[in-house]
């Protein structure tokens, strides 16, 4: 993998950049659609590449390791031909998994031990599992095994935990150099900075992690429930350390308006649920702001649903009528939501991009962040 680091913003830390994999590059800043179990819900992968523009998506590996299974993605030679996706592919290693069933696991030194939210069953992940996991799946970019600790976080909690993330990381990187990848093409792991909201514990992460000359370098713990400003300092804080020629990659964020201040703090990558998740409640973001297509103000609008992305979904169908779709409980509505906030969230990375490459980005963000803040 490489990285170009081609513009910085004259007046902040936002960067513009491209990462070379081999299966295409990724301009930066970008975001990442989820696509949890090899699929980005409710839309296809044509819309995902000739409607949506996504550059990469994001798939994880503790719910792929469930299903289909590792077997499965070997046999059909890796989750690219598995699901029909020729660009490249990030994965999670499960580490948020070890936040998210906290009422399901057990940690120790050795690694975590899950019951399976499908049927109960008894998994075990270390830093040397996810490792041969994610080599199985075949993502262009992996990540190493951590633990997202929750919020509020005790501190004495949060620093035996970002130490057993560091001497995972270690297991990582050691596992990852002695094995190889499977399919003809590279792999790049990436570390992850914890230490939840105390400065000196992400201080001290960030060093730890920049001092393993990574590819590239993510952060994560955040977005947890902490308030934003907390988000914004760690992330500040983290990025002053993180080496500036590698790519920055904050984990599960966010708003509209929280990419927009983190890309200004100099993150490159972000990846949530949200664009499709609150689609699926009929809540859309547009260029005019969000939208909850529910309520019956939009019951006889018949305006396209974002006449400012020209094209597609977003121009062809109505207010009126999506909100008909959803009243009705029709599915083709979650696709078309699903597709609307994708694209949003596409089109504003690249408008970010075109900012920061003008030199105007700090100026403009402030407006921007105001429009896609706007409750419609």
């Amino acid at each position: 993998m490489d990285f170009q680091l081609e513009h910085i913003d004259p007046n902040s830390q936002a960067r513009a950049g491209k990462i070379t994999t081999d299966h295409g590059e990724i301009l930066t800043p970008i975001f990442m659609p989820v696509g949890t179990i090899g699929s980005v819900k409710s839309v296809p992968q044509e819309k995902l590449i000739d409607e949506i523009e996504a550059q990469i998506i994001l798939g994880n590996t503790y719910h792929l390791s469930l299903r289909p299974g590792t077997g499965i993605l070997e046999k059909a030679g890796g989750v690219h031909k598995f699901i029909g996706w020729d660009k490249p592919m990030l994965t999670d290693s499960g580490g948020f998994q070890v936040y998210s069933l906290a009422q399901r696991r057990k940690i120790t030194e050795e690694g975590v031990a899950f019951q399976s939210h499908i049927d109960g069953s008894k998994l075990f992940f270390s830093p040397e599992v996810a490792i041969d996991i994610q080599r199985s799946i075949g993502a262009d970019i992996i990540m190493a095994f951590d633990e997202c600790t929750p919020y509020p976080c005790d501190k004495n909690y949060a620093t035996n935990s970002m130490h057993m993330t560091h001497r995972w990381l270690d297991r990582c990187i050691s596992h990852f150099d002695q094995t190889e990848a499977k399919y003809g093409y590279e792999q790049s792991l990436f570390p992850i900075v914890q230490g939840s909201t105390y400065n000196d514990l992400r201080l001290q992460s960030a060093e730890y992690i920049a001092n393993k000359n990574a590819d590239g370098n993510a952060i994560g713990g955040l977005s947890v429930g902490e308030p934003a400003e907390e988000m914004y300092a760690m992330c500040d804080l983290v990025c002053s350390v993180l080496p500036k020629d590698k790519p920055r990659y904050l984990m599960g964020v966010g708003t509209p308006a929280n990419l927009l201040e983190n890309i200004a703090l100099g993150i490159d990558m972000f990846d949530c649920v949200m664009p499709t998740r609150n689609a699926r409640n009929g809540y859309l973001f547009t260029t005019e702001g969000v939208i909850n297509i529910k309520n019956k103000k939009w019951e006889d609008d018949f305006s396209p649903i974002d006449a400012n992305l020209p094209g597609g979904i977003s121009s062809k169908y109505t207010k009126a009528y999506l909100r008909h779709l959803f009243m009705a409980k029709e599915l083709f509505a979650l696709q078309i939501a699903s597709i609307q906030n994708l694209r949003f969230y596409l089109w504003l990375m690249k408008e970010c991009r075109a900012q920061i490459v003008a030199g105007t980005f700090s100026s403009w963000k402030p407006g921007m962040i105001k429009k896609v803040s706007n409750r419609l």
